[in-house]
């Protein structure tokens, strides 16, 4: 039972320090996204700011967010997979 509340309190505490930038467009739209899932920051360049066509601005704000979560989802799969080791018998890779 300690061993589990170790690594939930591991887990918790890598969820808590961690920090992505996922970007769209060359960088011309950059999310910041904590290990909790939750945005910190957007960062939009001036130069897609364009009134007559919003509907790109709002492709490259979700493409920048689905970025940045796939960081942390590939972070936190990785940290969870040098977790399950330390339990005998288990597989790594635990599901996220």
């Amino acid at each position: 039972m300690e061993l589990a509340q170790n690594m939930a309190r591991e887990i918790q505490e890598k969820k808590d320090s961690l920090e992505v930038e996922g970007n769209a467009g060359g960088g011309m739209v950059k999310i910041t996204m904590n290990g909790n899932m939750r945005v910190t920051s957007i960062e939009i360049s001036p130069e897609v700011v364009d009134p007559e066509d919003v509907d790109m601005l709002q492709d490259l704000v979700i493409a920048a967010h689905n970025d940045a979560q796939g960081k942390v989802e590939e972070e936190m799969k990785d940290g969870m997979g040098g977790l399950a080791g330390m339990i005998p018998g288990m597989p790594g890779g635990l599901p996220f």
